[in-house]
């Protein structure tokens, strides 16, 4: 998986344990692991859900000030409302 560049540290670190995806199919699979930030994670879980069914402890796992800050950075792919299905991604730094 791929970060933002102002996300690196924070992963790298084990601060952040939660993206959220606007993918139209899995990049990652539950149990991979997956180099990135200059470490190894391992996908813990992996939901399709609306991007309404986020929930703030997500936003904040996530490393966003709130929401629409998330929102924003997810939308990279497409634009997301409420009713948009994304991947919500749950990790850990081996």
């Amino acid at each position: 998986m791929q970060f933002s560049s102002s996300l690196r540290a924070a992963v790298g670190s084990g601060e952040l344990t939660v993206s959220v995806r606007l993918w139209s199919h899995p990049q990652v699979k539950v149990g991979g692991r997956y180099e990135t930030c200059g470490v190894v994670i391992e996908i813990d879980d992996l939901e399709l859900l609306p991007f309404a069914a986020v929930t703030d402890d997500d936003v904040d796992r996530a490393g966003e000030h709130d929401r629409e800050a998330m929102r924003i950075r997810a939308a990279h792919a497409g634009p997301i409302t409420d009713d948009t299905l994304v991947y919500r991604v749950e990790f850990h730094v081996v």
